[in-house]
């Protein structure tokens, strides 16, 4: 299980959060499942659920493991926000080189 240590010397063990090479080429997820804390984070924190919608959209999770997985980011969100901006970025490329189909049916 992650654990890190605060500024106080406390000890913060993470009991939802699991990293494996094999699933999610890595990144943290939520224990037992293939949902990647990176994935929770921008739905709380980008998209704007609460929580509880975050439990609406995936049933099997519980509410512990969504608010491990908010602290879980929270303690790491330099890299986890420098991630998002990365794909971000990836994504703006791909739209580049092929406009949306969507764009052209509307357009």
């Amino acid at each position: 299980m992650p654990t890190q240590r605060t500024t106080s010397g406390k000890r913060l063990d993470h009991p939802y959060i699991a990293t494996d090479p094999g699933i999610a080429k890595g990144s943290p997820v939520i224990s037992g499942t293939r949902i990647r804390v990176i994935d929770i984070a921008i739905e709380y924190d980008r998209i704007g659920l609460t929580p509880d919608q975050i439990i609406d959209a995936h049933p099997h999770l519980t509410l512990e493991a969504v608010h491990d997985a908010l602290s879980y980011y929270y303690e790491k969100r330099d890299f986890f926000d420098e991630e998002i901006k990365k794909k971000m970025k990836a994504i703006e490329k791909i739209a580049r080189k092929k406009p949306s189909i969507l764009k052209k049916v509307r357009g």
